[in-house]
């Protein structure tokens, strides 16, 4: 038997099908092999044909759909995996090779320098080629997909002008050369297989075909045939040879040459070292390329004879090769091992030791592209490998848990084009469950996240127990049934925590477990890996949110999200959450959050999904609650080991956040409702609500006068402004009250200001307080209760001026006169003020400029010649030229005017 060399942990790419040992059977003398072949003649029919140095050729059936769990010993005539169907002798001499030419049911061997026609069930004579001799080797014909030049291997050279057009007309289908298409490499022709044999210092083109009337036949009766297409002159001494579209790649005892098949040109690739092994090369048929070893050294070329790609190391120098693709086959010494051919890699290794013969291997491979077999003959013994299927390979890995060498290979197969999206994507799900169960839940959402097929709703039972609203979204895949089925992460962590206290006891009493290491040398604690785990929960359903779902899946994303963000208290991400736009179920975290304290989040929430009363009343709780002398900032960091803390913040955040909600609402009742403690907090955002432009329709005027505070009388005079000014309201009513209230700011202030300067008399010299001068914090109210009783009509005047007429309102009391058309008291209000601004009496300065301002407004009413004669002689009269000329330039006027009427 064959001896596996691989360790626990390494992959198993190959299985030994069936073995047949010649010394087992009758056979009188004992030969040894010489080389092997193998082809499946049918979906059920796997044969192996081995040549002997004595001349025969032995038929061993193999059964490939049996099952491998059997190791029974293959006896001859024993109805067992591999058995001997028939041998017949070929010749006298070692058989050097074999080719099995299926298309022709034929098998080409060479012996003794000739070639000779067998049948592929041996029960017909064999027939020996009369027209070559002298044959050192035969090499299949292999042609890609590449357009190449074809017509020299159609020139006459053997005195038969028709043997190129006859194959011309036999080739069909697959690649065009020249007109004529021949299939890709590996495929059958339809009959015709082209092969090269090496002749001294010449080399021969043949064709093998299933006719049997050409002129340049074995015998001309078996119903196979060759045929000599083409001689060219070629370097002597040649031991190995392949024949790939239109080039030779030929090896020597001394060297590597490429040949030109149209040219016969000889190249030299590099020579070989003077204690090199002999030369051993293989046509590898997926990559179009050719492996050339050097002693142990295996080296890439493509047509052209250029290295290509990086070189292979070979535990020793092969002696024979085969290809299963992405893989080579290597034996020598009776030692087999795979090789990867990208990264190089040696994934397997047999030995054959024991038996007879000296330690020399023959591989063969099925000559295809897809081909699944290998097999192996020693001196005394022939072995059958079959390649185990991808997804076996990869079971066989999870189940040892080397995750990054099933990985590797899931890459490799990628990569070879081998392995679907859909498989991929499987695997990666397959290899995140393991790990997740592994506790290693990091590494488990990467492969997770790598999955294009995994949903999302499969996380679902880790989050939440069951039964639960989602449930029934929980697809019952269970992969490959390599992990437990899905249960809470916290019992996935007790029942890690349980195998790692197990695993500790068995390895001090000397038994190994499956437990890795890392975790026995350094056990975890359950908080470590919560929190682990629901952070890389968290980071799945992050990224999921973002993807295509159904609109029940997405629920339950957010909704579990929200649970785990809750679970670490991640207050700034629940509240982003729940402010955003989501699919939260908000039935399902109402009590959690209450209880939990998140009484911001679930106002968020509440706001998100349109229940604007619940998060409006949560908003005014909060603002409550919070002392009025607090001032915090919102992005003060949380206490996250306590797990119901409530982010801490000022009372102006509940009310921003009502503000929003109100701003937009159109329900009177709630706005009006809740702009009393808004207002308590900031009469700004008070009158936002009351002013947005956010909402259809406005409010009800007369509702909101009502229910505004008396106290808050900036908030009143904002809105009666936005009211008359922005919506153009001409309500008598409104203005009259907009009127009313800044007049009585303006006497309030007035007020104020009149004893800040009694306090400040106090302090200065005497007589320097300068009556009916505006001190800032009068100017605004008066400039814009002044503007308003000019502009506007519509106000109750009468009312007005009963309210300021004992003040010291003299300008505001001039506009209301003249509105009620009372002239003459506007122009003795008008002189008296401009006495007061211009007297400059006990030590008081004359007021120039605001005199100058009064003039500006209202001296069209005053007469040019009194103004005159009331200025001081001190006054700078550039001051008021513009403003006097503009006086004289009115009245004159008023005179043409007059006499025109």
């Amino acid at each position: 038997m064959a001896k596996k060399l691989d360790s626990a942990n390494s992959r198993t790419v190959l299985e030994c099908l069936a073995q047949f040992d010649l010394s087992l059977t009758s056979v009188s003398s004992l030969p040894s092999f010489s080389c092997v072949a193998i082809a499946k003649l049918s979906d059920s029919e796997l044969v192996v044909y081995a040549g002997t140095d004595s001349g025969a050729l032995l038929l061993l059936a193999v059964n490939p759909n049996f099952d491998t769990s059997s190791t029974r010993t293959t006896v001859d005539g024993d109805d067992s995996k591999l058995k001997l169907v028939r041998r017949v002798s070929v010749s006298h001499s070692c058989i050097k090779s074999i080719h099995v030419v299926g298309q022709i049911g034929r098998i080409l061997a060479l012996s003794d320098g000739y070639l000779y026609l067998v049948d592929l069930h041996l029960v017909q004579p064999v027939k020996r080629s009369s027209v070559l001799k002298g044959v050192n080797f035969v090499s299949r014909g292999a042609f890609s997909s590449e357009s190449v030049n074809c017509d020299w291997v159609y020139e006459e050279s053997v005195g038969n002008s028709s043997v190129g057009g006859r194959l011309m007309k036999k080739l069909s289908g697959g690649v065009r050369w020249n007109g004529m298409k021949i299939k890709e490499l590996g495929s059958s022709n339809d009959g015709v297989c082209l092969f090269v044999v090496a002749m001294g210092k010449k080399v021969v083109f043949i064709e093998l075909n299933s006719g049997s009337s050409h002129d340049q036949v074995v015998n001309g009766q078996c119903g196979g045939s060759i045929v000599v297409l083409k001689e060219m002159s070629c370097i002597d001494g040649i031991k190995t040879i392949a024949w790939l579209d239109d080039s030779l790649i030929l090896g020597t005892s001394n060297a590597y040459s490429v040949m030109s098949c149209i040219t016969g040109h000889v190249s030299l690739i590099f020579t070989l070292p003077d204690m090199a092994a002999r030369p051993c090369l293989k046509l590898l048929s997926k990559d179009k390329k050719v492996l050339l070893v050097v002693d142990n050294a295996g080296i890439i070329v493509d047509i052209h004879g250029q290295p290509v790609g990086g070189t292979l190391v070979f535990g020793s120098a092969p002696h024979s090769i085969a290809e299963l693709s992405p893989y080579v086959v290597v034996a020598s010494n009776k030692i087999m091992e795979l090789y990867h051919k990208r990264s190089g890699t040696c994934v397997q290794t047999f030995s054959f030791g024991g038996g007879i013969g000296n330690g020399n291997c023959f591989l063969a491979d099925e000559d295809n592209l897809n081909g699944s077999f290998v097999a192996v003959a020693t001196a005394s013994k022939v072995f059958c490998y079959r390649k185990i299927p991808c997804e076996e390979q990869i079971k066989d890995l999870l189940k040892k848990k080397n995750y990054k060498e099933a990985i590797s290979l899931v890459e490799e197969l990628e990569a070879e084009g081998d392995m679907s999206k859909e498989m991929l994507s499987f695997v990666h799900a397959q290899v995140g469950f393991l790990l997740l169960f592994d506790l290693h839940f990091e590494e488990a959402v990467d492969h997770f996240l790598m999955s294009e097929t995994m949903q999302p709703s499969e996380i679902f039972p880790f989050v939440i127990r069951d039964p639960n609203r989602w449930s029934l979204l929980v697809p019952r895949n269970r992969y490959w049934g390599l992990h437990p089925p899905p249960v809470h992460i916290e019992d996935v962590v007790a029942d890690g925590l349980s195998a790692i206290q197990r695993a500790t006891l068995l390895k001090k009493a000397g038994v190994e477990t499956s437990v890795g290491n890392d975790f026995l040398l350094n056990p975890p604690n359950r908080a470590d890996l919560l929190e682990s785990a629901f952070s890389n929960l968290i980071r799945y359903l992050q990224v999921m949110r973002n993807k295509e779902l159904s609109q029940q899946v997405k629920e339950g994303v957010d909704t579990l999200l929200m649970y785990l963000y809750r679970i670490l208290n991640c207050t700034e991400d629940m509240e982003k959450l729940a402010s955003s736009e989501n699919s939260c179920a908000v039935e399902e975290l109402e009590s959690l959050l209450e209880e939990s304290g998140h009484a911001r989040t679930l106002a968020f929430l509440y706001a998100n999904k349109g229940m604007s009363s619940n998060a409006l009343a949560i908003w005014r709780v909060l603002a409550r609650n919070h002392p009025a002398d607090v001032h915090q900032d919102t992005t003060e960091s949380y206490d996250l080991i306590d797990s119901y803390s409530k982010p801490v913040s000022t009372r102006q955040t509940p009310a921003i956040e009502a503000s929003k909600i109100l701003e937009e609402s159109a329900d009177v009742e709630s706005i009006l409702l809740h702009i009393g403690w808004i207002s308590e907090v900031n009469e700004e955002l008070a009158v936002q609500v009351l002013t947005s432009q956010k909402r259809i329709s406005p409010l009800p005027p007369d509702d909101v006068v009502a229910a505004i505070d008396p106290r808050k009388i900036q908030i009143l005079q904002r809105y009666l402004q936005w009211l008359i000014e922005d919506q153009g309201s001409s309500d008598t009513q409104f203005h009259t009250l907009y009127a009313l209230s800044l007049a009585k700011t303006a006497l309030q202030s007035s007020e104020t200001d009149f004893c800040q300067q009694v306090d400040n008399k106090s302090q200065r010299e005497p007589n320097t307080c300068n009556i009916g001068r505006s001190l800032p914090s009068e100017n605004s109210v008066r400039e814009r209760l002044q503007f308003f009783l000019h502009s506007s009509d519509l106000y109750d005047a009468e009312v007005v001026l009963e309210l300021v007429e004992s003040s010291e309102l003299w300008l505001e009391k001039a506009i209301l006169y003249r509105k009620l058309g009372q002239e003459t008291l506007v122009l003795q209000i008008l002189a008296l003020l401009l006495d007061m601004y211009l007297d400059s009496q006990y030590g008081k300065e004359p007021m120039f400029t605001a005199a100058v301002r009064l003039l500006h407004n209202h001296g069209e009413s005053l007469d040019p010649l009194q103004v005159l004669e009331r200025l001081s002689p001190d006054m700078p009269l550039h001051l008021a030229s513009d403003t006097i000329l503009r006086m004289l330039r009115a009245r004159l006027h008023h005179y043409h005017q007059g006499k025109v009427c």
